[in-house]
């Protein structure tokens, strides 16, 4: 483990911390300055050729000419090019097209080719044609016929075979293209199984942006005191993962006292009173477009937990802890659910359906369904240098829930874990 990239470290001065362990992990700069990285553009560059070099080897693999990418987070894998990411998950106005042993050309939202300067994995950069209703109105048909002729141009020009896979796309765009004599495949499978296999550059990565959510948890921690609202405590993560680099939080999920069950509400302007336990998922996208996925529990205020509140957190400790010791490499979904921790009955009307899922620049294959609804999971293995979330959700009927989840590495010989920020004493 590179120590200068995972360790946390420096004054604090709050009032409200009652956890030193936790104290450390607020940001060393001070309240005013970022985080800074520690990790060279060596490292970065790397990974970089890592990831092309996975989609395309995986491409080989399954026999297709090209692939097609709209999902920034797949254009992100694949180049490292991030645009307006958020308003291109809606709006399909940027694309990328790979051919499996090049070129890759990038379609980028006209004005901002700029963007792309100096990455290494795009041969071309080309303006995109975008057919979106938003802009294109009663235009769509000529301009999709154009945008489909184009596509349709490259992969010809370099004698490419005409298996397609395309990760995203309206119906309207395949039909198109299968006018154009190309067999569609899907695309979004081939990126999150290339994907699911990390470098250690990549992990090098994972272990900054986990950092830096660390550091925007101590924040939270730091400001939960009694009359503090959800949203102000969940803006602490967002004003750390901004300021140092970081992307977007992919929900809102931090609630307090009565309302962390169900669970799934979001974030709200209830006032938060002391000794109402805080739970909450992070789903952060940092620096370098990793996901920081873990989900911690504790009182407003510090406050000593009361006997329920211990039960429920022991009780998702022991599944965190029994479901860590099972996962090893080569162990099938199956076992791993054979063995893993049995939810007690008054809590199951309350679980998370997921035990287990893939993390890398998103929540992404392989994810693993707790044993009372394994009967529909897909098939598959746990590999050597997969990520993996280990998730918990311990509630029953009228108390809180509690929420924990950790990410891990898949070595060689069982699961380390990348996050490090403590646990509750209890």
């Amino acid at each position: 483990m590179n120590e200068n990239v995972i360790a946390p470290g420096g004054p604090a001065g709050s009032t409200v911390f009652k956890d030193e362990r936790k104290q450390a992990y607020l940001n060393p700069e001070g309240a005013d300055r970022p985080l800074k990285s520690p990790l060279s553009s060596a490292t970065l560059d790397r990974a970089r050729r890592y990831r092309l070099g996975r989609l395309q080897a995986t491409m080989q693999e399954w026999d297709c000419g090209a692939l097609l990418l709209y999902d920034p987070v797949n254009i992100r894998y694949a180049f490292d090019s991030s645009n307006m990411s958020i308003w291109t998950m809606h709006n399909a106005s940027r694309y990328a097209l790979i051919l499996a042993d090049g070129p890759a050309i990038l379609f980028e939202f006209e004005g901002a080719e700029h963007v792309n300067d100096g990455l290494p994995g795009i041969d071309e950069v080309r303006p995109a044609k975008s057919w979106i209703f938003f802009t294109a109105g009663d235009l769509i048909e000529s301009r999709m016929k154009e945008w489909a002729d184009e596509v349709a141009d490259v992969i010809r020009s370099q004698g490419r075979n005409a298996r397609i896979a395309i990760d995203k796309l309206e119906p309207a765009g395949a039909f198109e293209l299968r006018k154009r004599g190309f067999d569609l495949l899907d695309g979004q499978e081939l990126a999150e199984r290339a994907r699911s296999i990390k470098s250690a550059d990549e992990i090098e990565l994972m272990r900054w942006t986990i950092r830096v959510c660390e550091a925007g948890m101590a924040r939270m921690y730091d400001k939960s005191e009694p009359g503090r609202t959800e949203r102000e405590i969940w803006a602490e993560l967002h004003f750390e993962n901004a300021r140092s680099g970081g992307e977007w939080l992919e929900t809102k999920l931090l609630t307090a006292g009565a309302r962390t069950n169900p669970w799934y509400q979001e974030c709200s302007d209830y006032e938060i009173k002391a000794g109402e336990m805080i739970s909450f998922d992070t789903d952060m996208i940092g620096p370098y477009g990793y996901c920081a996925d873990l989900s911690r529990s504790w009182t407003c205020g510090h406050r000593t937990m009361n006997e329920k509140q211990r039960e429920l957190y022991a009780a998702a400790r022991d599944q965190i802890d029994h479901n860590l010791a099972v996962l090893r490499p080569g162990i099938g979904f199956a076992e791993f659910n054979d063995r893993s921790w049995r939810i007690p009955e008054k809590y199951i009307p309350y679980r998370y359906t997921l035990a287990l899922h893939g993390t890398g620049m998103a929540d992404e294959w392989p994810g693993v369904l707790l044993h009372p609804d394994f009967g529909r999971n897909c098939s598959g293995t746990i590999e050597k240098d997969m990520v993996l979330n280990v998730e918990s959700l311990i509630a029953e009927a009228g108390s809180e829930s509690i929420k924990l989840e950790t990410q891990v590495l898949i070595t060689a010989t069982g699961a380390e874990r990348l996050d490090t920020f403590p646990w509750e004493d209890v």
